[in-house]
């Protein structure tokens, strides 16, 4: 399946470009560089996109360079200290593997394989990491138990 295939397979709203079929970065990223002003996604974004989710709680389980959001008690993103990307879950193994094959997202380093990473740069739109947060944030709600989705 062609990228822009699978990228319009899973956001239906997006207009796919042949130029967003890759991660955007010709060389290994340096994972502590500070992104550019220019990119559309950044920690702030993702704070911007996940406060706005019914329930969602920002928390640093393991230190302040570490955005956890959560819902539920349960994380569903995650921005690491690096600020590389951020990390969601996918409905499954085969959608995660399908967005790394295409270039549109990366492993999930300490995750199950169905999460990955949407690592920020100039082809990470900030509609497609909006759409992914929320099916992340909607799968991880669903999966609560019922007493706890009550409280929300």
């Amino acid at each position: 399946m062609q990228p822009m295939m699978v990228q319009m397979l899973f956001m239906s709203e997006e207009v796919a470009s042949p130029a967003a079929a890759g991660n955007g970065f010709a060389e290994p990223l340096d994972r502590g560089a500070t992104p550019p002003q220019s990119w559309p996604m950044d920690r702030s974004t993702v704070s911007r996109l996940c406060a706005a989710l019914p329930g969602a709680l920002l928390d640093h389980p393991w230190d302040e360079g570490h955005d956890a959001w959560k819902i539920g008690g349960k994380i569903f993103a995650l921005v690491g200290a690096s600020g590389h990307g951020v990390t969601v879950k996918c409905p499954d193994v085969e959608t995660a593997a399908l967005l790394i094959e295409t270039g549109r997202a990366e492993r999930a380093p300490y995750m199950h394989r169905s999460w990955v990473l949407l690592p920020f740069g100039p082809d990470l739109a900030e509609d497609e990491a909006e759409h992914r947060i929320t099916v992340s944030y909607r799968l991880i709600r669903e999966a609560l138990p019922r007493r706890i989705r009550e409280t929300l």
